[in-house]
């Protein structure tokens, strides 16, 4: 519309190899975009992707992105000349006779000062009830928080990337009128290094288990070790290639998968054939 003001249209489609369907989920994208200064201002349905998907894995587990990719509702995002501020809510599923209203909401930052960063996470997820009542039915509260701090030495090592980070995390749930808060909490200790093609992350987590509706299950575990070797083996103009091993260890149980991605980022008129 102008330099601060726009409209987006879109779709966000998804097909899970194995399935009749060519396309199992279409979700339209339509949304209004204001942005000026430091300010970016969201409502409509819009992409999850670059937005809200830097929570951490124990509170929006990974695969979450694929199969509600847009954010229905309203995301404020400040940009500071340190790092951002972000509040955001997101509506489910509106209420009828026979569904529940639920929505998400919630707010994240991130500030660095020379190799020194903080980071913040909070989410709530609300569960209301159905237009007719269902006996013996209740409203159930379940959300959580994280705190992290940590140093990024990227660039001053032989590394291309290297940080580490350590915080807390908490979670807090209900199901209203039959029970009280539950908060278990725990500690998270993060290290990532990137080399050229090849990248190791390695996330461990220590406390007791959370019960996280849209979190990553492994997390219900009071121990958890995660760890994701990658190799980007296709890396050409805007397309790139990326295949990841992930390690699981838990309480005696060690399991793993693997994934390939293939991205084609569009920025802008680009030719294939250049």
């Amino acid at each position: 519309m102008d330099s601060a003001h726009r409209i987006r249209l879109g779709i966000n489609a998804i097909h899970e190899f194995g399935s009749p369907e060519f396309t199992s989920k279409v979700d339209p994208v339509i949304y209004y975009q204001y942005q000026k200064d430091n300010w970016n201002f969201y409502m409509g349905a819009f992409p999850r992707l670059n937005l809200l998907d830097h929570y951490p894995r124990a509170i929006f587990q990974d695969t979450f992105s694929y199969y509600r990719p847009n954010v229905e509702g309203m995301l404020v995002k400040l940009n500071t000349r340190t790092g951002h501020q972000i509040v955001w809510i997101d509506w489910t599923s509106r209420q009828t006779d026979i569904d529940r209203e639920t929505f998400l909401f919630g707010l994240s930052g991130y500030h660095k000062t020379g190799i020194l960063f903080t980071s913040h996470y909070a989410m709530m997820f609300h569960n209301a009830l159905p237009g007719i009542r269902i006996p013996g039915d209740h409203i159930q509260d379940n959300g959580a928080a994280a705190l992290k701090v940590g140093v990024d030495l990227s660039g001053k090592t032989v590394f291309d990337s290297l940080t580490i980070n350590t915080g807390g995390l908490i979670s807090f749930e209900r199901t209203r009128t039959i029970g009280d808060w539950q908060t278990p909490v725990g500690l998270l200790l993060e290290m990532h290094a990137g080399y050229k093609r090849f990248g190791i992350t390695n996330s461990l987590y220590l406390g007791e288990g959370h019960n996280l509706i849209n979190g990553d299950k492994f997390y219900t575990a009071k121990q958890y070790n995660r760890t994701d070797i990658s190799f980007t083996p296709i890396r050409y103009r805007n397309i790139e290639g990326k295949f990841t091993f992930s390690l699981h260890m838990l309480e005696g149980v060690t399991d793993s998968q693997q994934a390939f991605s293939l991205r084609y980022n569009l920025s802008g008129s680009r030719s294939l054939s250049n």
